[in-house]
């Protein structure tokens, strides 16, 4: 196993789709983040939609990982898009974690076409340094395999550089 932490919140599995593949290609620990809310069904999506944009956070579910989060070279966190915002369970991970990362990069689910580079801003301002990385997919739309094995090329362009 390299390195590197993948950590997303999913609300419908398409973030947990496209952080599997990408642990999976990297050789990554891939860890689920969940604050307890039952966020699931079309009922729930609004009032996660409010919390999105409220900045509202809950504590953290207990997670485990196989190392401190400080020994990880790079941490990959995903996230959907709500409300053009990441969404409260990654922001409250960040808020956390983040003076912690050594390195960061950004995968964004969308149900748009727009590809939200503001919600990296966003992130970053609770992390120690800016991400190295980042991309925006719908997943299951045409171009996400794509976009996605270029994301990894380029992340591991850095990593192994480095």
């Amino acid at each position: 196993m390299s390195n590197i932490l993948c950590v997303y919140h999913s609300r419908t599995g398409k973030t947990r789709q496209a952080m599997t593949a990408i642990a999976e290609e990297l050789d990554a620990e891939l860890v689920e983040l969940t604050d307890g809310l039952d966020r699931q069904g079309k009922l729930k999506v609004v009032p996660a939609c409010f919390d999105a944009v409220r900045k509202s956070t809950r504590p953290l579910e207990p997670f485990r990982t196989a190392r401190p989060i400080t020994e990880y070279d790079l941490v990959i966190i995903g996230t959907p898009i709500w409300a053009g915002r990441c969404s409260p369970v990654i922001r409250e991970f960040l808020k956390k974690y983040g003076s912690d990362l050594r390195w960061s990069a950004y995968v964004l689910t969308r149900s748009s076409h727009q590809r939200y580079e503001e919600v990296c801003r966003q992130m970053d301002q609770y992390t120690a340094a800016p991400h190295l990385q980042w991309v925006s997919l719908q997943v299951g739309e045409a171009g996400e395999a794509f976009w996605r094995a270029e994301f990894i090329r380029q992340l591991r362009g850095i990593v192994y550089a480095g």
